[in-house]
């Protein structure tokens, strides 16, 4: 059980995989505009420990300025289920 939920351990986490559900991919800018009360410092570490466990997934873009994007990889839109259950509940 620890070790299927300690990748959703932390503030923001939750909040942030479920901006990314509601679309295909988000800037870096589109989060922080969806989540004004996240810190930038804490958004990107947040990013990262997702990005580490698979569940987003981080796509740059060869242009200046230079354009990344975030979103779901299949094991984190898996998770959608878990996400309708909580509204649910």
């Amino acid at each position: 059980m620890q070790d299927a939920l300690r990748p959703l351990e932390g503030r923001w986490k939750l909040m942030i995989m479920a901006q990314l559900l509601a679309g295909p991919a988000m800037r870096f800018s589109d989060l922080e505009r969806a989540l004004p009360q996240i810190s930038q410092k804490m958004l990107i570490q947040r990013l990262r420990d997702l990005e580490e466990d698979g569940i987003v997934s981080r796509t740059l873009y060869p242009q200046v300025p230079p354009k990344v994007e975030y979103c779901l990889t299949e094991v984190g839109k898996g998770l959608r289920p878990v996400f309708i259950a909580l509204l649910d509940w």
